[in-house]
């Protein structure tokens, strides 16, 4: 209490300093803000943005963890160390200390730069504009490492958290404002400024470049290829993989997008903490399903052959659409980000469903990038205030025709 009170001293003497915004990040991420209110009525709640964030950050730090355990495990893989056994979260090649202290390595400077860059822009807009920083990048800050191939160049990262936070959230305001999920804007900027970091076989595995060059060099290695299952259908190869595989989680995609039980956990802990909207979840697996069963049947009907680009993720079964790629990751914590999200209850379902429907469409018929969840929230993210003016407009004419009979 006495450190907390002198902290708050110091920031009342200080209050007309520039500096003081970067002072307050601080003070309030460790403490909860003094300020009380003095009159009126206020409705009193136990949440407010920081723990809201926090929340959500918990239910990512499982999906991190698994991430450093499965890059670790991809990278043994990859150079023949060890051999694949399907026993899904009881294989004992995969829950190791060596698997975890390579996917660390590996992972927490991605985390360090994520937040190190974007709190850094964020402090000195706020003492640009003389207001508080805001905890919006708090969960950004985590989700950004998660999305991101393991051997993305920090760097670029850098750059991409740069663009991201300025474009995509500041000039629009700061937290609260913004249009665009940050953290698929980041990605977005990676993917489209550095397409050759963010796709094809040698980015989702640490060291699959220098194993490239051993291989080339004439070293005898049995390892894999650590082609993603998304790369492979594209390509008409199969997935390569059991579905347990895809469901736990142990396949090469970025950090921690690949296992699809921990974000089905994360979800229901989110719903349970009421942070998440079920309603954009659930819709967005129904629109998944339904282009998927479209799809199936189209593969079925014999009206392409399986020589076409499109033959082989159309004829994926349906509900594997769910467990491989970012689908789950990108439906659980980035669709359902409460400011960039549809915000009437109709809204929700509708643009819950278009993201789904999207998402497997755009996986389908671009093979150049068979991932379609990013693209697919973010032209959702732009389209959600018209879903609700349109929700809202038709309430409201439902109202007044009601009225009118009430009166007649």
């Amino acid at each position: 209490m006495g450190l907390k009170s002198n902290l708050h001293n110091f920031k009342e003497k200080n209050k007309d300093k520039k500096w003081l915004p970067a002072f307050s990040a601080i003070h309030t991420f460790l403490f909860l803000p003094n300020e009380t209110t003095h009159n009126g009525t206020h409705i009193k709640a136990a949440d407010d943005l920081k723990r809201t964030m926090n929340i959500v950050i918990m239910a990512m730090v499982p999906c991190l963890i698994f991430g450093m355990l499965n890059a670790g495990y991809q990278h043994h893989l990859a150079f023949g160390d060890i051999q694949h056994v399907t026993e899904g979260f009881f294989n004992s090649q995969f829950w190791t200390m060596d698997n975890f202290m390579v996917g660390f390595w590996k992972v927490i400077p991605l985390v360090i730069v994520s937040y190190g860059v974007g709190l850094a822009i964020e402090i000195l807009f706020a003492i640009k504009n003389s207001h508080e920083v805001e905890e919006g990048y708090l969960v950004t800050g985590m989700l950004v490492p998660l999305i991101v191939p393991i051997d993305t160049p920090l760097w670029m990262l850098a750059v991409a958290v740069a663009f991201g936070v300025v474009i995509g959230k500041e000039v629009f305001g700061g937290t609260g404002m913004n249009i665009l999920n940050p953290a698929l804007t980041i990605r977005a900027f990676l993917f489209f400024a550095y397409p050759t970091w963010m796709s094809g076989d040698k980015v989702w595995v640490t060291g699959a470049v220098e194993r490239d060059q051993m291989i080339a060099a004439g070293e005898k290695l049995d390892a894999i290829s650590g082609e993603t299952i998304l790369g492979s259908l594209a390509q008409n190869k199969g997935a390569g993989y059991e579905v347990m595989d895809m469901f736990y989680g142990i396949i090469p995609g970025s950090v921690g997008e690949t296992s699809t039980l921990l974000i089905v956990l994360a979800a229901l802990f989110l719903i349970f903490t009421k942070i998440g909207s079920w309603r954009i979840m659930l819709s967005s697996v129904i629109g998944a399903l339904v282009m998927g069963l479209i799809f199936n049947a189209v593969a079925s009907s014999g009206w392409i052959t399986e020589s076409s680009k499109f033959y082989g993720l159309m004829n994926t079964e349906f509900w594997h659409h769910l467990l491989i790629g970012g689908f789950a990751f990108g439906t659980v914590f980035m669709a359902t980000d409460p400011v960039t999200a549809s915000q009437t209850n109709k809204g929700k379902w509708i643009y819950g469903f278009l993201i789904g429907f999207i998402s497997i469409m755009i996986r389908v018929f671009n093979p150049a990038y068979p991932e379609g969840v990013m693209l697919a929230i973010l032209l959702m993210n732009v389209f959600a205030p018209t879903i609700d003016h349109y929700v809202v407009q038709g309430n409201v004419k439902r109202r007044l025709k009601r009225l009118k009979v009430k009166i007649a």
